[in-house]
């Protein structure tokens, strides 16, 4: 009845909430959980089964980055301590319009899958050019995605404009119609990249179709202000005026709000993903995360790109995270470790649509799961779990890795990537761009 069971010295299984269970064993079969119990009664309802020790760790649900470039990991640090736009206009654009085709993202994709799933990460999300690379990518590596297939305004290497964009995404999605590690979903760039048609067809399209949309919305102080200038508005209320806001649109950053837009967002059943990291080092501004957890708003998160980041650790993201909620909202109690967490998987899962399958460790969900160890010196004593995970550096210390059931690291080797491999393209990829960039 079973395929195998790990023995967990410490489970948190995120629902029911605030809940840490102690030497209990997860029951996997075919790829999903079949039962949750105590070790004691596991081993005598499971006798004979392939067993997985991990009685010095804390098991809990894979972790879900929910929006990043995953083949920017190729331009991690190429373009430093510069603000959002100068750093997009004059460093990044250039540089993606000369370097990436297919092979960039399907390289840089993987490299990033490498990482992530060395710290615990199951489930991404994804905005990037020639999404069809990375849908490839993310298949052979075994990890779970949401792939926003990006639109613009303007040309670049992966289409000629908005319609090209959209034909070639459609594509796409009818592709991976019947996939259950790949969903592919919109991904209008951001107010200030696509102009209104564009955004009208979006809405139609993914009404119709029951899709999500992930956009960039409010990331500075300086987008909404120039958005007043040019439009009357602010972006959250052009958007809700074109009717992309919805219970199927994740708003990736939302660092510059007022009470009205926070009101449109709770109204409309919006997502928001907060990336803390980025935030801080484009020196983009504050999400109020405090603010937006207490108005009801669903708030998940996100690594964003290597590039201004510069690392996929979504534990660490977890920490910054929560040291920065408690100084936004000048209450320490503000973003318990409990709720933290949360934010990294159940959270995820329901801006990207897919709670029903991961998220959690319940009975009939997906076998997404992440071990981490506590054997170390960092992590004892330890008191509280949660607080563990969170505040300590628990990214270096993921042990294992199951997605749908199937172990994707193996005491810290990865099995479905070959990671001397990642290395060595990473590094032919840095050489070759580097070069170009010292010569001009």
């Amino acid at each position: 009845m079973t395929d195998s069971l790990l023995h967990c010295r410490y489970l948190i299984p995120v629902i029911p909430e605030n809940t840490v269970l102690e030497n209990h064993s997860i029951a996997i079969k075919d790829g999903t959980i079949t039962d949750i119990l105590p070790r004691n009664d596991a081993e005598k309802k499971y006798p004979g089964i392939t067993a997985v020790e991990l009685d010095q760790h804390i098991v809990l649900p894979g972790l879900i980055n929910a929006h990043g470039h995953a083949a920017m990991s190729l331009l991690r640090s190429y373009a430093n301590d510069l603000a959002l736009m100068d750093w997009l206009d004059n460093h990044i654009w250039p540089t993606e319009a000369r370097w990436v085709n297919d092979a960039f993202v399907f390289d840089g994709t993987q490299l990033a899958i490498g990482e992530m799933v060395k710290s615990g990460t199951t489930c991404f999300s994804d905005m990037y050019f020639f999404p069809e690379a990375a849908a490839r990518a993310a298949m052979d590596a075994g990890v779970r995605c949401q792939l926003s297939f990006p639109i613009f305004e303007f040309p670049s290497n992966w289409g000629s404009g908005p319609q090209e964009y959209l034909e070639k995404g459609l594509a796409l999605r009818d592709q991976y119609r019947s996939s259950e590690r790949v969903k592919i979903a919109f991904g209008p760039h951001a107010p200030y990249t696509v102009g209104d048609a564009a955004l009208e067809k979006v809405v139609m399209l993914a009404e119709e179709l029951d899709a999500h949309i992930q956009i960039h919305l409010h990331e500075t102080a300086f987008e909404v202000d120039s958005a007043v200038k040019e439009t009357g508005m602010r972006p959250v209320e052009r958007m809700r005026k074109l009717g992309l806001l919805s219970p199927r649109t994740q708003c990736v950053h939302m660092t510059t709000l007022n009470a009205d837009d926070i009101q449109t967002i709770t109204t409309n059943g919006c997502h928001v993903i907060h990336c803390p990291e980025s935030n801080l080092k484009l020196a983009s501004g504050f999400c109020p995360v405090d603010t937006l957890q207490k108005a009801g708003i669903n708030v998940a998160l996100g690594t964003d790109g290597a590039a201004s980041n510069d690392d996929l650790d979504l534990f660490a993201e977890l920490r910054s995270a929560a040291l920065l909620a408690k100084a936004v909202a000048n209450d320490p109690t503000a973003l318990a470790a409990h709720a933290a967490v949360r934010m990294a998987t159940i959270n995820g899962a329901r801006a990207l649509g897919m709670d029903n399958l991961i998220g959690s460790i319940e009975i009939s969900k997906m076998a997404d799961i992440t071990a981490v160890r506590i054997d170390t010196l960092c992590a004892q004593p330890l008191y509280d779990p949660p607080s563990s995970l969170v505040y300590t550096s628990s990214g270096s210390r993921v042990s294992d890795v199951w997605v749908g059931g199937k172990r994707l690291l193996n005491n810290r080797q990865l099995t479905t990537l070959d990671e001397a491999d990642l290395l060595a393209r990473a590094m032919h990829w840095g050489e070759k761009i580097s070069s170009a960039k010292k010569h001009g």
